[in-house]
Formats: C-alpha cells, sequence, structure tokens
C-alpha cells in the first residue's frame, strides 16, 4: 500500500508539473499537498492524498466503472494571506456534504465536523508545502516504510 502511495504522489507530481508547465505560471503560486481522510459516521470512506498550488481549485472523485453517481467528490480552493493557507473545502457524499473555510500553517492538520451532528461527516485533513524539508521528510518516511514493512515473497 506505501508503495501505491508513493506511486500516486509521483504521478500527482508528474500530472501537476505538466499541467503547470503547459500553462503560464501563476505569480508566487506555491505548490502543495494536501493529505485528506473523510469519514462518515465513524468508518473511513475516502483517503485521497492530492497535489495542487494556491490560487488554483482541486477537485478529486473517486466513481466506481458504470456508477451513476460518485463515491466522494472533494473540491479544494487554497489561496494564500502571508504565511497562512487559506482553504474552502467542499465535500460530496451520496448521503451527505459539507462546506467549510479554513485558515491552516504549512505543516498542520485539522480534524473538522462538516455534519449536523459529531460525527456524521468529518475530514482530516493535513497540508504542506511541497518544496519543503518536512514534506521531503514525509516522502523519505513512505519510503522507508514501503521498503521495510512491504510484503516479501519466496520461492521454493
Amino acid at each position: 500500500m506505501n508503495r501505491t502511495f508513493r506511486n500516486v504522489v509521483a504521478g500527482l507530481a508528474l500530472l501537476v508539473g505538466g499541467v503547470c508547465g503547459a500553462m503560464p505560471a501563476s505569480a508566487g503560486a506555491e505548490p502543495l499537498y494536501f493529505a485528506v481522510e473523510v469519514w462518515r459516521e465513524g468508518r473511513l470512506v475516502a483517503q485521497p492524498k492530492l497535489l495542487g498550488e494556491t490560487g488554483r481549485t482541486l477537485r478529486a472523485e473517486r466513481r466506481r466503472p458504470g456508477a451513476p453517481l460518485p463515491d466522494y467528490r472533494l473540491v479544494l480552493m487554497p489561496k494564500m494571506d502571508g504565511e497562512t493557507f487559506m482553504l474552502q473545502l467542499d465535500l460530496l457524499l451520496p448521503e451527505a456534504k459539507g462546506h467549510s473555510e479554513l485558515a491552516l500553517l504549512h505543516g498542520q492538520q485539522r480534524k473538522l465536523q462538516l455534519g449536523r451532528v459529531p460525527g456524521e461527516l468529518e475530514v482530516s485533513l493535513l497540508l504542506m508545502k511541497v518544496d519543503s524539508p518536512e514534506f521531503r521528510a514525509l516522502m523519505r518516511l513512505t519510503e522507508d516504510s514501503a521498503s521495510s514493512g512491504g510484503s516479501s515473497s519466496s520461492s521454493i
């Protein structure tokens, strides 16, 4: 699973890099990494890891083949205000939806209650600057755990 995570992050980095290279760069745009967990009534329903940048809307959706509705749709709109990141978050599940506006610092993780009652719809969100020592350390930890905790096979 950790190898998959690393591959997804690497693929997203290539995608963001390709898209950003094909379009004019936004003045002062900051590349960002988001680790999101979505909980519905105590059950983990989504765990996307996303790359984006300030000033650009980031959308993530998971849909099973042939399904009329997505399992989830997440929209993040990050903006920079000094050292603080102002973030609008919209989440849509088939049976629930939520919206929040919050301020985060680099490396900060927050838990949000988006439902009508506590525990109905929760989001845990971590934001990091991509070109930071903390982000590089996180990627090294992921690589290390993938190489040491990965499954091994042997033939007889």
